[in-house]
């Protein structure tokens, strides 16, 4: 079989893609925060954090390839390229973005027909849910803070404000969406929370527990819908914030069952 046959990810979502892809046996080495697959955290060597690493490490399990992601892996990238490695690195935020990641890898590890096999079940996920379908037309969509981070606030990257229009929400912030960096998604002013009036609140905040208890007692977000409501849930930042498969087969589906949720809610199913 062509294509490269030692493979180093240095994000979560290239190892769970090259699972998906049955390129199992071709990752040699992985990232720490690495969730999915659990054998993948069992059986292979963890070579990086997110935006640290030791090239020591990853040049040790010999890769042929090694699979970075974002401006916040530049550096690092660069260090390897100087060292003689082979480095791809993706930049996607979109759902768009990702189905690309999906087809470039297949394609670098010679499986490009498994490759067209996974895109077409991760497009047939983002078709509109029954539920969704069964509402009385007109039927209002929730609006949805999304919390990526809590000191300081900040919003939800683009893939996420997707997943939101495709459970059937609105995001709070959608002028914050398109923005890469971090930095350019921050809330400064909590108040401008409470005056976009979420009906639910989505915390996942990245590689630390949600505390919802610390959201509600926020000074002021007692007239939030959804602090009011009791709609203040955690989605695990390894299901909505790794941008690959698993932003479809484990954050929609949490997105939907919460949306649907909050449509079959006491006050309106009366």
């Amino acid at each position: 079989m062509s294509g490269y046959q030692r493979i180093a990810c240095l994000s979560t979502e290239a190892v769970e893609t090259l699972y998906l892809l049955g390129a199992a046996d071709q990752v040699c080495g992985i990232s720490g925060f690495t969730v999915y697959p659990p054998e993948a955290r069992r059986d292979k060597p963890k070579i990086s954090g997110y935006s640290t690493a030791q090239l020591e490490r990853i040049l040790a399990v010999q890769p042929d390839l090694v699979v970075a992601f974002s401006d916040m892996q530049a550096d690092l990238a660069a260090q390897l390229v100087r060292a003689g490695l082979e480095v791809h690195v993706f930049n996607h935020r979109t759902l768009a973005g990702m189905l690309r990641m999906v087809q470039a890898l297949a394609a670098l590890v010679g499986r490009v027909e498994a490759g067209e096999e996974l895109i077409a079940e991760l497009s047939a996920a983002m078709a509109p849910s029954p539920f969704l379908m069964e509402l009385p037309e007109g039927a209002r969509r929730p609006r949805i803070w999304f919390e990526e981070w809590n000191e300081p606030l900040i919003s939800g990257v683009g893939w996420v404000s997707e997943l939101v229009a495709l459970a059937g929400g609105e995001d709070a912030f959608p002028e914050l969406a398109a923005h890469h960096g971090a930095k350019q998604r921050i809330v400064a002013d909590p108040m401008d929370v409470v005056a976009r009036a979420p009906d639910i609140i989505i915390g996942s905040w990245c590689g630390r527990r949600f505390v919802p208890d610390q959201v509600t007692a926020r000074p002021g977000w007692e007239v939030v819908p959804a602090v009011r409501d009791g709609f203040v849930r955690e989605i695990k930042s390894a299901d909505i914030l790794a941008p690959g498969p698993t932003l479809l087969t484990r954050g929609l589906p949490q997105l939907r069952a919460l949306i649907a949720e909050w449509h079959k809610r006491p006050e309106v199913a009366a």
